[in-house]
Protein backbone atom coordinates (compact mmCIF):
# COMPACT_ATOMS: atom_id res chain seq x y z
CA UNK A 1 0.00 0.00 0.00
CA UNK A 2 1.28 3.40 -0.96
CA UNK A 3 0.83 6.77 1.02
CA UNK A 4 -0.19 9.74 0.12
CA UNK A 5 -1.05 13.51 1.30
CA UNK A 6 -4.82 15.36 0.52
CA UNK A 7 -5.02 19.06 0.40
CA UNK A 8 -7.69 21.44 0.08
CA UNK A 9 -7.24 25.05 1.00
CA UNK A 10 -9.18 24.57 4.02
CA UNK A 11 -9.33 27.81 6.34
CA UNK A 12 -12.07 27.22 8.57
CA UNK A 13 -13.08 29.63 11.17
CA UNK A 14 -9.67 31.17 11.23
CA UNK A 15 -10.39 34.34 9.01
CA UNK A 16 -12.75 35.42 11.75
CA UNK A 17 -9.87 36.50 13.72
CA UNK A 18 -7.03 36.67 11.13
CA UNK A 19 -7.33 38.24 7.87
CA UNK A 20 -4.12 36.64 6.40
CA UNK A 21 -6.08 33.11 7.03
CA UNK A 22 -6.66 32.46 3.69
CA UNK A 23 -2.73 32.98 2.59
CA UNK A 24 -1.66 31.05 5.28
CA UNK A 25 -4.15 28.15 4.78
CA UNK A 26 -2.37 28.12 1.12
CA UNK A 27 1.17 28.68 1.54
CA UNK A 28 1.38 25.75 4.57
CA UNK A 29 -0.30 23.21 2.35
CA UNK A 30 2.80 23.98 0.17
CA UNK A 31 4.77 23.39 3.06
CA UNK A 32 2.92 20.36 3.86
CA UNK A 33 3.54 18.46 0.20
CA UNK A 34 7.07 19.26 0.50
CA UNK A 35 8.04 17.85 3.34
CA UNK A 36 5.54 14.84 2.39
CA UNK A 37 7.93 14.84 -0.55
CA UNK A 38 10.66 14.17 1.75
CA UNK A 39 9.59 11.81 3.46
CA UNK A 40 8.54 9.45 1.49
CA UNK A 41 4.93 9.87 0.69
CA UNK A 42 4.22 9.08 -3.24
CA UNK A 43 1.11 11.30 -3.76
CA UNK A 44 -0.38 14.30 -3.11
CA UNK A 45 -3.51 15.33 -3.86
CA UNK A 46 -5.31 19.14 -4.87
CA UNK A 47 -9.06 19.70 -4.75
CA UNK A 48 -10.61 22.06 -7.34
CA UNK A 49 -13.68 23.45 -5.30
CA UNK A 50 -15.93 26.61 -6.19
CA UNK A 51 -17.45 28.44 -3.53
CA UNK A 52 -16.85 26.59 -1.07
CA UNK A 53 -16.26 29.25 1.58
CA UNK A 54 -14.18 28.24 4.62
CA UNK A 55 -14.07 23.79 3.44
CA UNK A 56 -11.99 24.70 0.65
CA UNK A 57 -10.23 27.89 -1.11
CA UNK A 58 -8.61 25.80 -3.42
CA UNK A 59 -10.18 26.89 -6.38
CA UNK A 60 -7.08 26.67 -9.20
CA UNK A 61 -5.31 24.19 -8.60
CA UNK A 62 -3.52 23.38 -11.57
CA UNK A 63 -1.38 26.85 -10.31
CA UNK A 64 -0.56 25.43 -6.85
CA UNK A 65 0.27 22.21 -8.80
CA UNK A 66 2.20 24.16 -11.15
CA UNK A 67 4.38 25.68 -8.45
CA UNK A 68 4.64 21.74 -6.67
CA UNK A 69 5.69 20.30 -9.92
CA UNK A 70 9.10 22.38 -8.92
CA UNK A 71 9.25 22.92 -5.02
CA UNK A 72 9.43 18.68 -5.12
CA UNK A 73 11.18 16.21 -6.75
CA UNK A 74 9.83 12.63 -6.24
CA UNK A 75 5.95 12.47 -5.05
CA UNK A 76 3.43 12.40 -8.02
CA UNK A 77 1.36 15.12 -7.78
CA UNK A 78 -2.61 14.87 -8.58
CA UNK A 79 -5.74 16.52 -9.81
CA UNK A 80 -8.14 15.54 -6.79
CA UNK A 81 -9.93 16.56 -8.68
CA UNK A 82 -10.06 18.22 -12.29
CA UNK A 83 -13.46 19.07 -13.21
CA UNK A 84 -14.07 18.35 -16.92
CA UNK A 85 -17.73 19.54 -17.33
CA UNK A 86 -18.07 21.74 -20.32
CA UNK A 87 -20.16 24.10 -18.11
CA UNK A 88 -17.17 24.13 -15.54
CA UNK A 89 -14.13 24.03 -17.68
CA UNK A 90 -14.01 23.45 -21.40
CA UNK A 91 -12.82 19.71 -21.93
CA UNK A 92 -9.54 20.74 -24.07
CA UNK A 93 -9.02 23.04 -21.34
CA UNK A 94 -8.62 20.27 -19.08
CA UNK A 95 -6.73 18.15 -21.99
CA UNK A 96 -3.98 20.98 -22.15
CA UNK A 97 -3.81 21.47 -18.39
CA UNK A 98 -2.93 17.73 -17.48
CA UNK A 99 -0.29 17.56 -20.60
CA UNK A 100 1.05 20.89 -19.29
CA UNK A 101 1.66 19.21 -15.70
CA UNK A 102 2.74 15.86 -16.87
CA UNK A 103 6.12 18.17 -18.80
CA UNK A 104 6.72 20.31 -15.81
CA UNK A 105 6.59 17.54 -13.42
CA UNK A 106 8.59 15.21 -16.02
CA UNK A 107 5.87 12.08 -15.97
CA UNK A 108 4.69 12.92 -12.05
CA UNK A 109 1.07 14.42 -12.80
CA UNK A 110 -2.09 11.67 -11.54
CA UNK A 111 -5.46 13.25 -13.73
CA UNK A 112 -8.26 12.47 -11.57
CA UNK A 113 -11.57 13.92 -12.68
CA UNK A 114 -14.63 13.78 -11.35
CA UNK A 115 -18.27 16.03 -11.02
CA UNK A 116 -17.69 18.03 -8.14
CA UNK A 117 -18.85 18.29 -4.26
CA UNK A 118 -22.51 19.67 -4.47
CA UNK A 119 -25.79 21.52 -6.01
CA UNK A 120 -24.25 24.62 -4.24
CA UNK A 121 -20.68 24.48 -6.22
CA UNK A 122 -21.90 22.71 -9.73
CA UNK A 123 -25.44 24.15 -9.94
CA UNK A 124 -23.73 27.69 -10.20
CA UNK A 125 -22.37 26.54 -13.48
CA UNK A 126 -25.58 25.09 -14.62
CA UNK A 127 -28.32 27.42 -13.73
CA UNK A 128 -31.82 26.03 -14.15
CA UNK A 129 -30.59 22.45 -13.02
CA UNK A 130 -32.10 20.93 -10.11
CA UNK A 131 -31.00 17.58 -10.50
CA UNK A 132 -27.24 16.41 -9.69
CA UNK A 133 -27.62 13.47 -11.88
CA UNK A 134 -27.41 15.84 -14.71
CA UNK A 135 -24.12 16.17 -14.53
CA UNK A 136 -23.59 12.34 -14.74
CA UNK A 137 -24.45 12.38 -18.76
CA UNK A 138 -22.03 15.16 -18.74
CA UNK A 139 -19.06 13.78 -17.38
CA UNK A 140 -19.76 10.54 -19.35
CA UNK A 141 -19.61 11.66 -22.68
CA UNK A 142 -16.23 13.32 -21.84
CA UNK A 143 -14.11 11.12 -20.10
CA UNK A 144 -13.22 8.83 -22.91
CA UNK A 145 -12.47 11.87 -25.19
CA UNK A 146 -9.45 13.23 -23.26
CA UNK A 147 -6.91 10.12 -24.26
CA UNK A 148 -7.60 10.99 -28.27
CA UNK A 149 -6.96 14.04 -27.50
CA UNK A 150 -3.29 13.04 -25.92
CA UNK A 151 -2.50 10.21 -27.98
CA UNK A 152 -3.86 11.55 -31.65
CA UNK A 153 -1.69 13.52 -33.50
CA UNK A 154 -4.64 15.58 -34.61
CA UNK A 155 -7.85 15.02 -32.55
CA UNK A 156 -10.70 13.68 -34.69
CA UNK A 157 -13.06 16.00 -33.24
CA UNK A 158 -16.06 15.91 -30.71
CA UNK A 159 -19.56 16.43 -31.68
CA UNK A 160 -21.73 15.37 -28.10
CA UNK A 161 -25.03 16.56 -26.06
CA UNK A 162 -23.22 19.09 -24.38
CA UNK A 163 -19.58 20.36 -25.99
CA UNK A 164 -18.32 19.83 -29.22
CA UNK A 165 -15.15 20.59 -30.90
CA UNK A 166 -13.88 20.08 -34.77
CA UNK A 167 -10.58 18.41 -35.52
CA UNK A 168 -7.93 20.10 -33.73
CA UNK A 169 -4.20 19.15 -32.71
CA UNK A 170 -4.56 19.44 -28.88
CA UNK A 171 -0.74 21.02 -27.48
CA UNK A 172 1.15 19.99 -25.45
CA UNK A 173 1.04 15.95 -25.94
CA UNK A 174 1.85 14.21 -22.32
CA UNK A 175 5.74 13.39 -21.69
CA UNK A 176 7.06 10.48 -22.06
CA UNK A 177 4.69 7.27 -22.82
CA UNK A 178 1.09 6.81 -23.04
CA UNK A 179 -0.42 9.54 -20.55
CA UNK A 180 -0.96 10.42 -16.98
CA UNK A 181 -2.95 7.47 -14.89
CA UNK A 182 -6.91 8.38 -14.75
CA UNK A 183 -8.85 8.29 -11.51
CA UNK A 184 -12.07 9.10 -10.74
CA UNK A 185 -13.40 10.87 -7.27
CA UNK A 186 -16.61 8.53 -5.78
CA UNK A 187 -18.80 9.21 -3.26
CA UNK A 188 -20.96 6.01 -3.54
CA UNK A 189 -20.36 2.36 -3.96
CA UNK A 190 -21.67 2.15 -7.20
CA UNK A 191 -19.45 4.66 -8.12
CA UNK A 192 -16.37 1.93 -7.31
CA UNK A 193 -17.49 -0.24 -9.41
CA UNK A 194 -18.33 1.93 -12.63
CA UNK A 195 -14.63 3.62 -12.43
CA UNK A 196 -13.57 0.27 -12.10
CA UNK A 197 -15.04 -1.10 -15.35
CA UNK A 198 -13.51 2.02 -17.09
CA UNK A 199 -10.33 0.96 -16.10
CA UNK A 200 -9.94 3.79 -14.08
CA UNK A 201 -8.57 4.05 -10.35
CA UNK A 202 -11.26 5.91 -7.33
CA UNK A 203 -10.39 8.47 -5.56
CA UNK A 204 -12.07 7.26 -2.43
CA UNK A 205 -13.14 10.82 -0.92
CA UNK A 206 -16.12 9.73 0.99
CA UNK A 207 -14.68 7.11 3.26
CA UNK A 208 -16.35 5.38 6.34
CA UNK A 209 -14.97 2.51 8.84
CA UNK A 210 -12.58 0.11 7.11
CA UNK A 211 -14.68 -2.92 7.90
CA UNK A 212 -17.87 -1.03 5.74
CA UNK A 213 -15.55 -0.55 2.96
CA UNK A 214 -14.26 -4.10 2.55
CA UNK A 215 -16.71 -5.21 0.49
CA UNK A 216 -16.68 -2.09 -1.60
CA UNK A 217 -13.15 -2.67 -2.45
CA UNK A 218 -13.16 -6.26 -2.96
CA UNK A 219 -16.52 -4.73 -5.59
CA UNK A 220 -14.14 -2.53 -7.66
CA UNK A 221 -11.70 -5.51 -7.40
CA UNK A 222 -13.79 -7.89 -8.86
CA UNK A 223 -14.96 -5.33 -11.92
CA UNK A 224 -11.72 -4.20 -12.79
CA UNK A 225 -10.45 -7.86 -13.87
CA UNK A 226 -12.70 -6.91 -16.31
CA UNK A 227 -12.25 -3.70 -17.55
CA UNK A 228 -12.48 -1.87 -20.79
CA UNK A 229 -10.17 1.21 -20.08
CA UNK A 230 -10.93 4.46 -21.61
CA UNK A 231 -7.44 4.87 -21.52
CA UNK A 232 -4.16 3.73 -22.86
CA UNK A 233 -3.84 1.36 -19.49
CA UNK A 234 -6.04 0.11 -16.47
CA UNK A 235 -5.32 2.21 -13.24
CA UNK A 236 -6.32 -0.79 -11.25
CA UNK A 237 -5.94 1.51 -8.02
CA UNK A 238 -8.55 2.53 -5.25
CA UNK A 239 -7.00 5.85 -3.08
CA UNK A 240 -8.83 6.27 0.44
CA UNK A 241 -8.80 8.94 2.51
CA UNK A 242 -8.51 9.15 6.39
CA UNK A 243 -7.57 12.05 9.06
CA UNK A 244 -4.44 11.37 10.38
CA UNK A 245 -2.48 12.59 13.82
CA UNK A 246 0.52 11.12 15.01
CA UNK A 247 2.62 12.05 17.75
CA UNK A 248 5.26 10.63 20.04
CA UNK A 249 2.78 9.21 22.80
CA UNK A 250 -0.69 8.17 22.46
CA UNK A 251 -2.05 11.13 24.73
CA UNK A 252 -0.49 13.54 23.23
CA UNK A 253 -1.96 12.28 19.19
CA UNK A 254 -5.55 12.24 21.07
CA UNK A 255 -4.85 16.06 22.90
CA UNK A 256 -3.80 17.38 19.34
CA UNK A 257 -6.78 15.83 17.66
CA UNK A 258 -9.24 16.99 20.50
CA UNK A 259 -7.93 20.47 19.38
CA UNK A 260 -8.16 20.34 15.77
CA UNK A 261 -11.68 21.50 15.13
CA UNK A 262 -12.80 17.57 13.24
CA UNK A 263 -16.48 18.36 14.27
CA UNK A 264 -16.31 21.82 12.12
CA UNK A 265 -14.95 20.16 9.49
CA UNK A 266 -17.48 17.00 8.83
CA UNK A 267 -19.87 19.45 9.72
CA UNK A 268 -18.64 21.35 6.42
CA UNK A 269 -18.80 18.04 4.26
CA UNK A 270 -22.50 17.75 4.61
CA UNK A 271 -22.77 21.61 4.09
CA UNK A 272 -21.79 21.19 1.09
CA UNK A 273 -21.75 17.32 -0.33
CA UNK A 274 -25.37 16.85 -0.42
CA UNK A 275 -25.15 14.05 -2.55
CA UNK A 276 -23.29 12.30 0.36
CA UNK A 277 -25.66 10.19 2.28
CA UNK A 278 -26.60 12.29 5.81
CA UNK A 279 -26.20 10.04 8.69
CA UNK A 280 -29.11 9.89 10.64
CA UNK A 281 -29.70 12.58 13.33
CA UNK A 282 -26.56 14.53 11.95
CA UNK A 283 -27.46 18.37 12.19
CA UNK A 284 -28.51 20.05 9.27
CA UNK A 285 -26.12 23.73 8.44
CA UNK A 286 -25.66 26.41 9.86
CA UNK A 287 -26.06 24.04 13.43
CA UNK A 288 -23.11 21.96 13.60
CA UNK A 289 -21.26 19.25 15.11
CA UNK A 290 -20.65 19.27 18.99
CA UNK A 291 -16.69 19.60 19.17
CA UNK A 292 -15.18 16.32 20.15
CA UNK A 293 -14.00 15.43 23.34
CA UNK A 294 -10.60 13.31 24.36
CA UNK A 295 -13.28 10.65 24.85
CA UNK A 296 -14.80 11.03 21.42
CA UNK A 297 -11.64 11.00 19.80
CA UNK A 298 -10.68 7.65 21.72
CA UNK A 299 -14.22 6.66 20.33
CA UNK A 300 -13.28 7.36 16.29
CA UNK A 301 -9.88 5.52 16.96
CA UNK A 302 -11.65 2.28 18.46
CA UNK A 303 -14.52 2.19 15.58
CA UNK A 304 -11.83 2.75 12.72
CA UNK A 305 -13.00 6.36 11.44
CA UNK A 306 -9.87 8.17 12.31
CA UNK A 307 -5.99 7.34 12.35
CA UNK A 308 -4.58 8.94 15.66
CA UNK A 309 -1.71 7.74 18.40
CA UNK A 310 1.80 6.98 18.37
CA UNK A 311 3.74 5.77 15.33
CA UNK A 312 2.87 2.31 16.48
CA UNK A 313 -0.67 2.43 16.95
CA UNK A 314 -0.70 4.31 13.49
CA UNK A 315 1.27 1.74 11.87
CA UNK A 316 -0.95 -0.85 12.88
CA UNK A 317 -4.14 1.40 12.08
CA UNK A 318 -2.69 1.47 8.49
CA UNK A 319 -2.30 -1.89 8.10
CA UNK A 320 -5.74 -2.33 8.29
CA UNK A 321 -6.43 -0.28 5.35
CA UNK A 322 -3.48 -2.33 3.64
CA UNK A 323 -5.63 -5.71 4.64
CA UNK A 324 -9.05 -4.32 3.61
CA UNK A 325 -7.37 -3.95 0.27
CA UNK A 326 -6.63 -0.54 -0.44
CA UNK A 327 -3.82 0.36 -2.37
CA UNK A 328 -3.08 3.98 -1.31
CA UNK A 329 -4.07 5.73 1.80
CA UNK A 330 -4.12 9.28 1.38
CA UNK A 331 -4.22 11.53 4.60
CA UNK A 332 -6.54 15.00 4.73
CA UNK A 333 -4.62 16.47 7.89
CA UNK A 334 -7.16 18.75 9.99
CA UNK A 335 -6.17 22.07 9.44
CA UNK A 336 -7.01 23.16 12.87
CA UNK A 337 -3.96 21.78 14.30
CA UNK A 338 -0.81 24.08 14.35
CA UNK A 339 1.83 24.08 11.54
CA UNK A 340 4.10 22.34 14.03
CA UNK A 341 1.72 19.14 14.97
CA UNK A 342 1.12 19.37 10.89
CA UNK A 343 4.45 18.52 10.07
CA UNK A 344 5.23 16.47 13.02
CA UNK A 345 2.34 14.43 11.84
CA UNK A 346 4.42 13.88 8.14
CA UNK A 347 7.76 13.70 9.55
CA UNK A 348 6.53 10.87 11.91
CA UNK A 349 4.58 8.78 9.61
CA UNK A 350 7.45 9.12 6.97
CA UNK A 351 9.77 7.59 9.29
CA UNK A 352 8.00 5.30 11.12
CA UNK A 353 4.92 3.84 8.97
CA UNK A 354 5.76 4.22 5.46
CA UNK A 355 9.21 2.14 5.09
CA UNK A 356 7.17 -0.76 7.38
CA UNK A 357 4.29 -0.98 4.68
CA UNK A 358 5.28 0.43 1.29
CA UNK A 359 8.64 -1.23 0.51
CA UNK A 360 8.60 -0.38 -3.68
CA UNK A 361 10.73 2.44 -4.39
CA UNK A 362 8.57 2.81 -7.66
CA UNK A 363 5.06 4.17 -7.93
CA UNK A 364 2.19 2.16 -9.03
CA UNK A 365 0.69 4.05 -11.25
CA UNK A 366 4.19 4.25 -13.00
CA UNK A 367 4.00 0.33 -13.91
CA UNK A 368 0.88 1.13 -15.17
CA UNK A 369 1.86 3.91 -17.45
CA UNK A 370 5.25 2.21 -18.54
CA UNK A 371 3.15 -0.96 -19.51
CA UNK A 372 0.98 0.95 -22.11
Amino acid sequence: MEFGLFVQGYVGKRAETDPLAEHKALMEETEYVIQADKSGFKYAWASEHHFLEEYSHLSANEVFLGYLAHATERIHLGSGIFNPLAQVNHPVKVAEKVAMLDHLSEGRFEFGSGRGAGSHEILGFIPGVTDMNYTKEIWEETIAEFPKMWLQEEYVGFQGKHWSLPPRKILPKPYGKAHPAMWYAAGSPPSYAMAARKGLGVLGFSVQKVSDMEWVLEQYKTAVVEAEPVGAFVNDNVMVTSTAVCAPTHEEAVRIAAGGNLHYLQSLVFRYHDTFPRPEGFPVWPETLPEFSEEIIEHLIAEELLICGDPDEVLTQCKRWEQAGADQLSFGLPIGISREDTLQTIRLVGEHVIPKIDTDPVHRTSRFRASA
